[in-house]
């Protein structure tokens, strides 16, 4: 997985991509059709904002995070990020599996009287 990082009104030192590599590597190993993330990091008002997204099996994901230091920010905002791609990836089991079929009730009752109960 490509992770495209980029910051504003911070710098994006060589320890911050090595904390943000090791925090998405359990996701890419997870969601493996996951090609590219963005990652923004943003520092306003003394906070410091991680913005993540990307795509997953068609549809856009995205999750942030907020925190006084970054590295709790990027921390929060990829557990919300793993959240949704697994709530995202049960839709798409759910959608594999026929759903039950419901009956109209004037056929529901004809159904009844043809099961020929005691």
């Amino acid at each position: 997985m490509k992770i495209n990082l980029s910051g504003h009104h911070v710098d994006v030192s060589h320890s911050v991509k090595e904390h943000v590599n090791d925090k998405f590597s359990k996701i890419a190993t997870h969601f493996p059709t996951l090609i590219s993330l963005d990652v923004t990091i943003s520092k306003e008002h003394g906070e410091h904002q991680v913005e993540l997204r990307t795509n997953y099996e068609g549809s856009r994901i995205s999750a942030s995070g907020t925190h006084e230091i970054m590295f709790p920010a990027i921390a929060s905002a990829a557990k919300k990020l793993d959240a949704a791609l697994k709530h995202r990836k049960g839709q798409l089991k759910a959608d594999m599996h026929e759903k039950p079929v419901s009956t109209t009730p004037e056929i529901a009752h004809e159904i009844i009287q043809e099961m020929k109960l005691l």
